[in-house]
């Protein structure tokens, strides 16, 4: 049995998701290979093939991979699915863009979003937006998966694996890559960081928002912001965790101004310790936090940063 890890990658560098996503794979039973495509991906390369668990790194280096689009990854994807029993991707931006696409290329049922692995066939993931886990068997002869690497532990270091030349097959994208906007931050990814602070629309402006930012990196943390937050400008969208966001378990989470709809939980409520602060405490992530502190948040944030800094 062989598996295949497509590796998340950006800037240059392997996402620290990837070493979740191998470490999890490592638990389904068979030999881990990893796909590292993309243009001008050799040093990523030589970093996954670094990973414990990793035997083998295929990688397709490629200008029209350049900008990771869908259907070129699906089609190298289905070129090597023949010698593959399982296929995994990270359930982020890039996974959940390809994997549906590539289960409906080879006509079997994707598993997504899996939080634990039983067996080669057998998995867990979160159903009613991560109020409920379902636990899914899966008698195909091949598998299509996706993972939440928050999940898993990430994988460690080794000696380097084997590195092997794929070739890129011709692909006529429907969809054309227009611009990247990008949030310039020193923090922790958010999708594996160790603490999480996040705001919701209750702070009001952008300009609050810089206490998020401030607490955050005092803290060495990662920062998060609501749906409403991020729809009202406050925020940008790869900051949002959610059901239509990122996905977080960070050992601190704090939340500040934020009501705690069912869609916020399901992207937060893995998080070992929860801290919420809010006016109202009758807000459904008070009362899921292990401490909640009622009160105005504009009188609390600059009392907490004013403690940390003495």
């Amino acid at each position: 049995m062989r598996i295949l890890v497509l590796a998340d990658h950006d800037l240059g560098r392997l996402s620290p998701a990837t070493a979740r996503a191998i470490a999890a794979a490592v638990r389904l039973g068979g030999q881990v290979h990893v796909l590292v495509a993309g243009d001008g991906v050799s040093g990523i390369a030589r970093e996954a093939g670094s990973l414990v668990g990793v035997g083998r790194v295929l990688v397709a280096d490629d200008p029209a991979l350049g900008d990771a689009p869908a259907e070129a990854l699906t089609e190298l994807l289905e070129t090597l699915a023949d010698d593959y029993s399982h296929i995994v991707g990270i359930s982020a931006a890039v996974g959940r863009d390809v994997m549906p696409r590539l289960a409906a290329r080879l006509d079997i049922q994707p598993v997504t979003d899996i939080t634990e692995i039983l067996g080669p066939d057998r998995f867990v993931r979160p159903v009613y937006a991560g109020n409920a886990l379902q636990t899914v068997v899966s008698p195909q002869p091949r598998q299509v998966l996706t993972l939440r690497a928050s999940a898993f532990a990430p994988a460690g270091k080794s000696e380097p694996a084997e590195i092997e030349s794929v070739s890129a097959p011709a692909a006529e994208g429907l969809a054309r890559f227009i611009a990247a906007h990008r949030t310039v931050s020193d923090a922790p990814d958010l999708a594996t960081a160790r603490v999480v602070v996040a705001g919701g629309v209750a702070l009001g402006s952008r300009e609050n928002f810089a206490m998020i930012e401030q607490l955050a990196a005092m803290l060495g943390g990662a920062v998060g912001a609501t749906r409403a937050a991020v729809d009202a400008g406050y925020a940008p969208n790869d900051w949002q965790v959610g059901q239509t966001g990122k996905v977080v378990a960070p050992d601190l989470y704090i939340g500040i101004g934020i009501s705690g709809a069912l869609q916020h939980q399901a992207g937060m409520s893995g998080a070992k310790t929860i801290v919420a602060v809010n006016i109202d405490p009758e807000a459904p992530l008070m009362k899921l936090a292990d401490y909640a502190y009622k009160g105005d948040l504009f009188e609390a944030m600059p009392a907490l940063i004013a403690a940390l800094k003495a």
